[in-house]
C-alpha cells in the first residue's frame, strides 16, 4: 500500500510542467509531534508533516523517520553512524494507527503559509519522496526527523524562523537526552557510557530542536523574519516522561552488584581462595565496553561519542570490593 501510494505521488510530481496547483485553498500543512514510546528508539518522540486537503481528498503524512532492520549490515552501519533513513509517505489514518494503539498522544501545529507557500512546500515534499531522493544519511543530532521539516521549510520559503523559546538554553546535550531517556534508567546509563565530552557542550538557541518536543515548543511562539507567526493554529500536548521506579534504576542495579561482590569477597577471604571466574566475567565486560567506545570514538561519525568518566564506575566497584580480599 505504501509503495503504491509513493508511486502515485511520484507520478503526480512528474506531470509535464506541473502547471496546475496540487492543493486547493482549503488545504493546510501541519507539523505532528508524537509523544515518546517504550522502545529505546521511541524515547524521544517523533516528528512528521501532515498535508491535508479536504477538497482534493488528500490527507497524507510525510515521515522522515523510516528505517529497516532488514538492511544488510544494519547494526554495523548503525554503530558506525552510517544509517540511511528515508522519507516515507502514508495516509494519516495509517500513521495514527500505531500511536492510538500505544496510547501515545499526537500534537498538531498548523503552519501559517500562503497558498503559494503551501504549494511550494508540498511540491518540495513530493520531490524529496521520489525514489532517488528519499534516502538520507541519518545523524542523531544534526539531521533527523525533527530537523528536516523546519530546514526544508526555510529552504522552500527562503526565510529564517526566529523564536524566543529558551526552555533548553544553557543545558547540555547529555542533560537533555537524560531527561527523555528518563534519568536513572539503564538506557540513560548506556548513553552516558558511550557519550563523551562533546555531549557536555552547552546548547543555545536552535541547538535544542534536534528533538521533537523542543521543536514543538520552539515553534509555539516562532515568527518569520517579517514578524508573522509560524503557527496559526495548534494543539500542543506536553510529552509524558515518567520517572523510573527506584528498583529499575541503574543506581539500584549497581548497588546490588556491589553487595554481591562484597559478599563474594568476604566468602573468598574466609575460605582463603579467590573466585577468579568473577574477575574474568567482569574483565570481559570491561573489554567489550571499552572496545565499543574506542570503535565509536575513532571509527564512527556519531557526533557525541567518546570517553566518559562513567566508564570507571564498574571497575571502581570491582576494585573497591576486591580490597576486602586483598587487604587481609
Amino acid at each position: 500500500m505504501r509503495k503504491l501510494l509513493l508511486t502515485i505521488l511520484c507520478s503526480i510530481s512528474l506531470l509535464p510542467g506541473m502547471a496546475g496547483t496540487l492543493l486547493s485553498d482549503e488545504a493546510y500543512i501541519s507539523l505532528l509531534s508524537c509523544s515518546p514510546g517504550n522502545d529505546l528508539y521511541a524515547h524521544y518522540g517523533h516528528t512528521a508533516i501532515r498535508v491535508f486537503d479536504p477538497e482534493k481528498h488528500i490527507d497524507l503524512v510525510f515521515n522522515y523517520g523510516l528505517f529497516s532492520f532488514n538492511d544488510s549490515h544494519f547494526y554495523l552501519h548503525f554503530i558506525q553512524g552510517q544509517t540511511w533513513y528515508e522519507l516515507g509517505v502514508e495516509s494519516m489514518r495509517e500513521f495514527m494507527y500505531e500511536y492510538i494503539l500505544e496510547h501515545r498522544p499526537v500534537s498538531e501545529q498548523v503552519l501559517n503559509l500562503t497558498p503559494d507557500q503551501r504549494e511550494s512546500y508540498f511540491r518540495a515534499l513530493l520531490k524529496n519522496s521520489e525514489p532517488q531522493n528519499r534516502k538520507y544519511l541519518y545523524n542523531f543530532v544534526f539531521d533527523n526527523c525533527a530537523t528536516r521539516p523546519i530546514v526544508l521549510l526555510e529552504q522552500v520559503l527562503g526565510d529564517t524562523i526566529i523564536s524566543p523559546y529558551s526552555g533548553h538554553d544553557g543545558m547540555t546535550y547529555r542533560r537533555t537526552l537524560q531527561y527523555y531517556n528518563r534519568r536513572g534508567s539503564w538506557a540513560d546509563f548506556g548513553i552516558n557510557l558511550i557519550f563523551g565530552r562533546r555531549s557536555d557542550i552547552v546548547m543555545h538557541g536552535r541547538d535544542c530542536i534536534f528533538l521533537p518536543e523542543p521543536l514543538m515548543r520552539y515553534l509555539e511562539h516562532a515568527t518569520y523574519a517579517d514578524g508573522r507567526p509560524v503557527v496559526c493554529q495548534q494543539q500542543c500536548i506536553p510529552f509524558d516522561v515518567r520517572p523510573v521506579p527506584w528498583y529499575a534504576t541503574w543506581y539500584f542495579g549497581l548497588t546490588i552488584l556491589a553487595l554481591v561482590l562484597i559478599g563474594l569477597n568476604i566468602y573468598d577471604r574466609r575460605r582463603g581462595k579467590r573466585s577468579r571466574w568473577a574477575d574474568i566475567v567482569l574483565y570481559i565486560g570491561y573489554a567489550a565496553i571499552l572496545i565499543l567506545v574506542v570503535f565509536l570514538t575513532f571509527f564512527s561519525i556519531h557526533p557525541l561519542v567518546g570517553f566518559s568518566w562513567y566508564l570507571l564506575i564498574i571497575p571502581a566497584i570491582h576494585l573497591c570490593t576486591r580490597l576486602i580480599y586483598i587487604l587481609r
